[in-house]
Order: C-alpha cells, then sequence, then structure tokens
C-alpha cells in the first residue's frame, strides 16, 4: 500500500481508502472486511454509511488499533431509526458525534466534516447557526483533529477553503464528473481543475468520493462515455489529480474488497487511464491531465509531474518551484524527438510545453 502525507499534521493515510455507504451482510462480515482493509494497509475510513448497522462492525474492527486508523466523521449525517438521514439540527448533530463516539470507545475522530453541503443557504445555516462554531470548538479541545468538508460544487468548496481552517475536503472526482458528465458534473472542467491546484497550494488534502461516478463507469451499458472503464483506471485518475491524498470507494462485501486492492499490484498499463482522450470535450484538448501515456520518455522527463509542478506554480503554489527544481531530469531536458506528442491522446504540444516550462521556472 502506498501512503501520502496529510500536509497540514503529517499523518500518512492510504491512497485507498474505505467508504461505508454500500457495507452489507451480518455484522461479523462487515467486521472481517473491515479488518481484512486494515490487515491490506488500509487506515482511512469514512464514517458515513447508508444505515447504522455498519458502525458496530467499526467498533469491534478498530478495537486495539484505534491509534493505526483514521477516521473521517460525518457532522450532519444521522441515524436515529438505524437508517441514514441528513439534518442541520446542532442538538441531534452533537447527539449523534457523542453516540459515535462512545461506541468505537474513541475520544475524538480524526477528521471532522461537514457533512454534503452544496448550495450557498446550507452554507449559510452551517456557518451561522452554530455547526461551524461547535466543530471549531472541537478542534480547539483536540476532539476534532482536522476539520474538513464535504461537497460536490466548486463554488462552494472555495467558499469553505477561503476560512483557511480546513486541512481536508472530500469531493467526487472522476473523468465524467470532471468532464462535465453526469448529476455531479458541476462545474466547468477548468474550474474543477483550478480547484484542485488550489487545495494543493493551501495544504488542503483531498479524499475522493464517487471515483466510479456510482459504479457507471465500470459498465458499457450505463457508462456516461458509453466506454467502461476498469477500478484501476478511475482509481489512477483520481490519485493524479492534485492535492488528492486517497480514494474511497464504497464496498459491499469481501469480494468488493478484493477487487479493491487489486489496484496495489496492477501494473502501470492496467492503470493507465489515457482512453478518456477519445471521449473528453473539445475544451479538454491540448490539456495536459498527468495521465503519462506518454511515457517512457526517450529523455527521461517525468512529463506529467513536470507539467502538474508548472500548473501548480501558475495557480500560486510556491513550493512548486522547489519541487521542480528536485527533479533529476527538467524541462530543458527535452530532446524534441516527438515522441510524447505522438502518443498523448489529448494532443498537448509537450515539445513547445517543455520550453514554456524551462523559461518560466528559470525566471523564478
Amino acid at each position: 500500500m502506498e501512503y501520502r502525507t496529510l500536509p497540514h499534521g503529517g499523518e500518512k493515510i492510504s491512497v485507498i481508502g474505505l467508504g461505508s455507504g454500500s457495507l452489507s451482510g451480518t455484522e461479523q462480515e462487515m467486521t472481517d472486511v473491515i479488518c481484512a482493509a486494515i490487515q491490506n494497509g488500509i487506515n482511512y475510513f469514512d464514517m458515513a454509511p447508508s444505515r447504522q448497522a455498519p458502525f458496530y462492525a467499526y467498533a469491534k474492527a478498530f478495537a486495539g488499533c484505534r491509534e493505526e486508523i483514521m477516521t473521517q466523521m460525518h457532522f450532519g449525517a444521522v441515524y436515529k431509526d438505524g437508517n441514514y438521514g441528513w439534518t442541520r439540527n446542532l442538538n441531534d448533530i452533537r447527539e449523534q458525534f457523542s453516540w459515535e463516539l462512545k461506541l468505537l470507545d474513541t475520544c475524538y475522530t480524526d477528521v471532522g466534516f461537514i457533512h454534503c453541503i452544496d448550495d450557498r443557504t446550507d452554507l449559510d445555516e452551517v456557518m451561522n447557526g452554530g455547526i461551524w462554531e461547535y466543530m471549531k470548538a472541537l478542534k480547539k479541545e483536540g476532539t476534532i483533529r482536522h476539520l474538513g468538508f464535504s461537497s460536490h460544487n466548486p463554488d462552494i468548496a472555495r467558499r469553505i477553503l477561503d476560512t483557511g481552517l480546513v486541512d481536508m475536503m472530500m469531493f467526487s472526482i472522476n473523468p465524467a464528473y470532471d468532464y462535465r458528465r453526469g448529476e455531479y458534473a458541476i462545474g466547468e472542467v477548468e474550474e474543477r481543475a483550478s480547484l484542485y491546484r488550489e487545495c494543493e497550494q493551501m495544504g488542503v488534502g483531498i479524499s475522493v468520493m464517487k471515483p466510479f461516478a456510482g459504479g457507471q463507469l465500470l459498465d458499457a451499458k450505463t457508462s456516461l462515455f458509453k466506454r467502461a472503464l476498469t477500478h484501476e483506471q478511475c482509481f489512477q485518475y483520481a490519485l493524479d489529480r492534485p492535492a488528492v491524498l486517497t480514494v474511497l470507494p464504497g464496498v459491499r462485501n469481501m469480494q468488493d474488497l478484493e477487487t479493491t486492492l487489486e489496484y496495489v499490484t496492477a501494473s502501470p498499463e492496467e492503470k493507465d487511464y489515457s482512453v478518456i482522450g477519445e471521449f473528453t470535450p473539445q475544451d479538454a484538448k491540448g490539456v495536459c491531465v498527468y495521465c503519462n501515456h506518454c511515457q517512457p520518455c526517450p529523455g527521461g522527463l517525468d512529463i506529467g509531474l513536470i507539467n502538474k509542478y508548472y500548473d501548480l506554480a501558475l495557480a500560486g503554489d510556491e513550493m512548486a518551484a522547489g519541487h521542480y527544481r528536485k527533479l533529476p531530469i527538467q524541462a530543458d531536458a527535452c530532446i524534441k524527438c516527438g515522441h510524447c506528442e505522438s502518443r498523448c491522446p489529448f494532443h498537448v504540444k509537450q515539445e513547445k510545453r517543455m520550453e514554456e516550462i524551462a523559461d518560466y521556472f528559470s525566471r523564478q
């Protein structure tokens, strides 16, 4: 398992986490799935299931290893009748959070999330109705170690990021949504890409929900592109976006978990998602998405990473230039052989871009 570092705090987070929205079966079956996930290196768990039952399985699985795992608890998801409910009632939120801490036999959550905030009216209610103040107080006392939020809307996400208080954002990322396909494809192509770069610049990590667009992308019959992608392609696509630390697929059972874990041993060819270049919209052409389909570069350049650091630098990330300069081979080493441009599914003029990048960093 690969791990990435949370910028504000330094915790190591597994690139594949676990979503609990679809977890089913008996309590023991669910416990076995969670334990198997932990044994295979998964250490980041989203705590917003579609019903209350998985919490009891989490309690059993986490016993004795609480310090080894990270919880992402949602302030606004409640389970009064045993099923998922959504609320902005502060008393109900307090009661739910207290119940979760007691059941899991813990005194904190690693990340406390404002749950599913997608419009300005809802944002105003959270920020001015006592919920945000309550969460900030919990953060101050250490009951919440990091503040975060989940959203599908880039505009709302930016407004919360502007508080300067959040360390994590949960966002829906997949090739369909990023390229204006599907129910949660909110925002233009560049607007969404810019949001990810801004998170990287601010040191805000992203945990990814809906990596398969609710499973639609995995089947040609339901795919928003009319062509199926694999789990591995969707995982790699999300993990290549700036600021992404972990992807949280929902698993129903042990078989789903085993399918998810195949990503860990998959080959670069199996993770290659460059096929999306065949069905992305016109305004995505000529834009590097860091898919590395151009590799191997005859000159040894890591073209995707060079492009990513350049895009981040242009977005204002002060650390990007330092990361670029640590690369063993930089843009000015391009030998202009045309290999990358012949392979690029997005028709990026990389030779010209390498000149542009080299010139930019030479002046920094």
